[in-house]
């Protein structure tokens, strides 16, 4: 308890002197991606990936930063399961983070891994934008087989102590969906529904990677959407408002990016350190907190949260 009160103070101070502690980074390893989402937001521009001794390093700067939580994402994370091995074992064992966690599409996941290698990890997201599997083929997130997938991986999660949550794309093919008998079956312990988001450079013309201009909707069209669902205990909405510049995004090269314009990166940790790196970014720290940026992060040894300061900060930081 002294601990959290004394980084939500900390968290405050550093606040108010325009100096940002960056306590939850999404580490993109790589852009290179065994799906072909049709409105993705982090294309296959580069297949660079940092050397895993430059990757540790940038993880030991941002803990000294006040890093709390890293969330590995790409691209797919898993991809490279020995890289990814390594990292989520150096940030839970060696530098102690109170949150560990991936994001992926689910596909290259296998049961073997996550028994050897669950122990390091507090969160695991699939990703998985529809309950049916004609409108996943369509969009590109899957093969037919997706559903069947995650909740493998649910039961996986469950056995093994992991944090299973579900990350939900809001588009054109799938926002008149009614997602909450198998969502409740699901029961993750998170549900994030992203409205689908243009990102400058990246899926906002017929000459980037991707296109998202097709996918897209109305504001309405989202609340719509988040509407039929916010019963659900677990059900966090993200408009493309709160999305835009609340997080803290970490690239193959150990740069700070832009959430609106990609072309907008800082240069290199290891070359600039922490602190400058964020001065050449935008991060919302309100839209952060707004969002549920800070929640129940670490798991117990059932996979079920046991709090850490994210928890505690959460109820604290009403700015």
């Amino acid at each position: 308890m002294l601990l959290c009160v004394a980084l939500l103070v900390h968290f405050i101070y550093r606040r108010a002197t325009q100096t940002p502690i960056p306590i939850s980074v999404s580490y993109h390893i790589t852009r290179v991606c065994n799906l072909e989402c049709k409105f993705c937001f982090h294309t296959a521009k580069t297949s660079n990936v940092a050397s895993l001794e430059d990757a540790k390093q940038a993880l030991a700067f941002l803990k000294h930063a006040g890093m709390k939580k890293v969330n590995f994402a790409g691209g797919e994370p898993f991809g490279n399961p020995n890289f990814l091995r390594d990292l989520v074992q150096f940030a839970k064992q060696t530098l102690k983070l109170e949150s560990v966690s991936i994001v992926s599409n689910g596909r290259f996941i296998r049961e073997p891994w996550l028994r050897k290698y669950g122990p390091y990890l507090d969160i695991l997201a699939i990703s998985c934008d529809s309950f049916n599997e004609k409108t996943n083929i369509e969009i590109g997130r899957g093969k037919g087989d997706s559903v069947k997938r995650l909740f493998r991986i649910r039961d996986w999660c469950h056995h093994y102590g992991i944090k299973f949550k579900l990350n939900t794309v809001v588009c054109r093919n799938n926002f008149d969906e009614d997602m909450v008998r198998q969502v409740t079956e699901l029961n993750p312990f998170r549900w994030k529904c992203f409205q689908v988001l243009r990102v400058e450079g990246e899926n906002d013309t017929h000459k980037t990677l991707k296109d998202v201009r097709g996918f897209e909707i109305e504001n309405e069209e989202f609340e719509a959407f988040c509407r039929r669902h916010e019963h659900l205990p677990f059900f966090v909405p993200e408009s493309n408002q709160m999305m835009a510049e609340s997080y803290l995004l970490l690239d193959e090269n150990l740069r700070f990016i832009s959430g609106v314009n990609k072309n907008i990166t800082s240069k290199s940790i290891l070359d600039v350190g922490v602190h400058e790196a964020l001065r050449a970014i935008h991060w919302d720290q309100e839209a952060f907190i707004e969002r549920g940026g800070l929640y129940e992060w670490t798991k117990d040894e059932q996979g079920v949260g046991n709090g850490g300061c994210g928890s505690e900060l959460a109820n604290d930081l009403q700015w």
